[in-house]
């Protein structure tokens, strides 16, 4: 866990202070900004395993940072805000963050959650053979190829992908599909699971149209077929 790298966006000293000690404590390494401008350049510079994003930062809005994160990477992203506004959480999970905490919350919380977006984010590798070595997954640049081409992956279609592509074989149930999908999903309906399949489909059809590799098992749920 020491080698994880944390960027922590948060203005309010005393909020930034109680999270640096948390999650300094788990040995993690944590960088410090109090503006989107300075947080945005860290990432440039010196891209980390994790963003922690205050929505209101004093220069910039944390959903307005977001949104131009995304266009370019699928870094895990968790949004603290002092607003428990519906609108608001589900604009930034529609953004693609990972999680969001709202104020005020215990340190405890925050680093079982960031422990377990970590944990999401490093998936297992795909065992040789398995299935058809068409994937190739790399879990560091959270990102998936197939039959020698990027897939253009949502950050949801590319969590329920890693989880099929980490046990071939194994047929997964929608609830544990949108289980995959990790906290920021607990609002989400287990149809929408269906949405994103079809969407993943869809994709892996414009690459090879002649293979199919997600298989529908009526009344328990998609696996990823072996070869």
């Amino acid at each position: 866990m020491s080698a994880y790298r944390i960027l922590l966006a948060e203005d309010e000293p005393a909020i930034a202070d109680t999270l640096l000690f948390a999650l300094q404590r788990e040995g993690w390494q944590v960088r410090h900004c109090t503006l989107a401008r300075d947080a945005e350049a860290a990432l440039a510079a010196d891209p980390p395993q994790l963003l922690i994003l205050d929505i209101g930062l004093p220069d910039d809005s944390g959903l307005a940072l977001l949104g131009r994160l995304r266009r370019h990477s699928e870094l895990p992203v968790m949004l603290l805000t002092a607003r428990a506004d519906e609108v608001d959480r589900v604009l930034g999970l529609e953004l693609g963050a990972d999680d969001y905490v709202v104020k005020p919350f215990s340190p405890r919380e925050v680093v079982a959650r960031v422990r377990a977006i970590l944990k999401r984010s490093q998936p297992a590798a795909v065992p040789a053979g398995n299935p058809g070595s068409l994937f190739c997954h790399e879990a560091a640049a959270r990102r998936i190829r197939f039959a020698g081409q990027t897939l253009a992956l949502t950050p949801s279609e590319y969590r329920l992908l890693a989880t099929l592509l980490a046990r071939p074989g194994q047929v997964f149930s929608r609830s544990q599909l949108l289980d995959a999908l990790g906290e920021a999903a607990e609002d989400s309906f287990e149809r929408t699971i269906d949405s994103h399949i079809k969407s993943l489909r869809a994709k892996l059809r414009q690459v090879r149209a002649d293979l199919d590799p997600i298989v529908t098992h009526r009344g328990f749920g998609y696996a990823l077929e072996q070869g």
